[in-house]
C-alpha cells in the first residue's frame, strides 16, 4: 500500500493507495489526517498499519488518480528528524574521493564494518513533492543525491519513501569537516511522493533507482541503478542509527546514492530534479538558491 498526505480546504487528508484504487481515509475516520495519525493507530491497536487501512476501505470514499496529484500536500510523513547514511555505494565512495581534499578517509567508510550516519534535517528543512528543494548561495557545486529513504516508528521500519539529500560538493570537498553545512541548511531534503508500506515491498535491495535533471526544457542528466548495489541493508543503516541513540518516534534515514552527476555539473535555479524508485513513485522538485 501508498500512503499519501493530501489537503482538502485548507486539512489534511490522508490517503491510500492499493492495487484496486485510491482511497481516501480520513473520509471513514475522522481523526485520521496523516501517516503519523495511522503510526499511532497501529500502534495502539498493535497491529500493521496496511491491516489498520484495510479495515477502512469499505468505509473510505473512492478517489482518482488526478485527485492525487492536485492534492498532494508536503511530506508524506512528518519525521521529527531525517538522517542518512553515506558511501553505501562504491560510486559515492569515488565521488566522495574526487571532491575531497583527503579523500583516502572515504574508501575506510566503505571497507569498515561501522557505516557512516550523519543527521540531515529537521521538519522546517524539509519539502515534499513538486516544491523547491534549495542550493546554498555560497556554494559553487551543488549536486542532488537520490536515495531510498527508511521510515522508521520508534525505531522499527514501517515504510518507504524517496529521498532527495540536497549536498554542497564544493563545501564538503573544501573540508570534511564541513559537511553539517553542505547538508544542513534551508530546503536541503526532499521526501515523497508517498510511503510505500514496508510489507508490500518483497525486496527493499532490488529496486530500480532513476534520477532526470531538465534545464530550460532539455534533459542534462538522465541515469538509472538498482539498490541491489548497495554495500549496506537497511537492516544494518537502522541497527546503527538506533543504537545508542535517542530516536524520536517518527524518523526517515536516506540510504545514500549511487546516482552521482559528472564532475563538473552543479544544479542551477530553475532546474527540475525528478527521482523515482520502482513500486514507491517519483519525487519531482524545482531548485532555489537560499
Amino acid at each position: 500500500m501508498r500512503y499519501h498526505q493530501l489537503r482538502e480546504d485548507g486539512a489534511p487528508r490522508l490517503a491510500v493507495e492499493t492495487a484496486d484504487g485510491v482511497y481516501d481515509l480520513t473520509a471513514a475516520k475522522s481523526r485520521l489526517r496523516s501517516f503519523d495519525d495511522l503510526l499511532s493507530a497501529a500502534d495502539i491497536a498493535d497491529q500493521p498499519i496496511d491491516a489498520i487501512a484495510d479495515r477502512l476501505l469499505a468505509d473510505a470514499a473512492t478517489l482518482s488518480r488526478e485527485t492525487i496529484d492536485e492534492r498532494r500536500s508536503g511530506p508524506p510523513v512528518s519525521a521529527d528528524e531525517i538522517w542518512a547514511a553515506g558511501v553505501t555505494y562504491r560510486i559515492s565512495e569515488k565521488a566522495r574521493q574526487a571532491e575531497s581534499s583527503k579523500p583516502d578517509m572515504y574508501i575506510d567508510v566503505y571497507e569498515n564494518d561501522r557505516p557512516e550516519i550523519f543527521f540531515k534535517a529537521t521538519p522546517n528543512r524539509t519539502v515534499g513533492p513538486d516544491e523547491a528543494v534549495g542550493i546554498r548561495a555560497d556554494s559553487e557545486w551543488d549536486v542532488p543525491e537520490p536515495e531510498l529513504g527508511i521510515v522508521l516508528a520508534r525505531g522499527e521500519i514501517v515504510g518507504y519513501t524517496v529521498g532527495n539529500d540536497m549536498s554542497s560538493r564544493s563545501i564538503e570537498g573544501e573540508n570534511p569537516l564541513y559537511l553539517p553545512q553542505a547538508k544542513v541548511y534551508d530546503r536541503c531534503c526532499s521526501i515523497g511522493p508517498c510511503v510505500r508500506s514496508a510489507d508490500s515491498i518483497d525486496d527493499p535491495h532490488d529496486l530500480e533507482m532513476w534520477m532526470t535533471i531538465t534545464r530550460d526544457g532539455e534533459v542534462r542528466y538522465d541515469e538509472s541503478t538498482t539498490t541491489a548495489q548497495m554495500v549496506r541493508s537497511v537492516e544494518e543503516l537502522t541497527e546503527y542509527f538506533v543504537a545508542h541513540n535517542a530516536v524520536p518516534d517518527v524518523a526517515v534515514l536516506l540510504t545514500g546514492t549511487s546516482l552521482v552527476p559528472q564532475e563538473g555539473f552543479t544544479l542551477q535555479k530553475g532546474d527540475v530534479v525528478e527521482i523515482g524508485i520502482e513500486e514507491i513513485g517519483t519525487l519531482t522538485n524545482t531548485v532555489v538558491e537560499v
